[in-house]
């Protein structure tokens, strides 16, 4: 049995192809989304937000405040945390004290970031509601009888 050896330069070669077909795959679906997109542009009708059946009678906020931002990082870290823990789980007992320890800083210090932002406010979201005193309690009655009356108050048929 002959043993063939291959050069280094032969051992990258998939990853060589693999990467031109990717830029190629890319460049084509560039190419093809300019080719096949519509020349027209688009109406008012059509750049209108459109919800439900609603049109829309006040201005979308231009920004999403800064604490949604916050939230899905924190999400992220936390998921990208997880991801590292089943590795961490099948290996445990080859990693040993040392294995444990690692962990356990990695954990602190993503547990302390979550707590400096929640601290600030990360998870807070709108004004505190505070009830005034003298309305009733909440019960189905009494918010059917707030809602009609607001409606009613903006002219609008109860």
């Amino acid at each position: 049995m002959e043993v063939v050896e291959l050069e280094a330069v032969d051992a990258y070669l998939p990853v060589l192809i693999l990467m031109i077909v990717g830029i190629l795959f890319a460049a084509l679906s560039f190419v093809a989304s300019g080719l096949l997109a519509p020349r027209k542009k688009p109406t008012a009708a059509k750049l209108a937000p459109y919800e439900c059946g609603i049109v829309p009678d006040r201005e979308p906020p231009q920004r999403f405040p800064v604490r949604f931002y916050l939230v899905a990082m924190i999400f992220i870290v936390f998921d990208i945390e997880i991801v590292f823990m089943y590795p961490f789980a099948v290996v445990f007992r080859q990693l040993a004290l040392f294995g444990l320890i690692e962990v356990a800083a990695f954990s602190v210090v993503l547990f302390v970031a979550l707590l400096f932002l929640v601290s600030n406010g990360a998870l807070t979201w709108g004004p505190a509601k505070i009830l005034t005193k003298g309305m009733p309690s909440r019960t189905s009655d009494s918010t059917i009888a707030r809602i009609s009356a607001s409606r009613s108050s903006d002219g609008q048929a109860a």
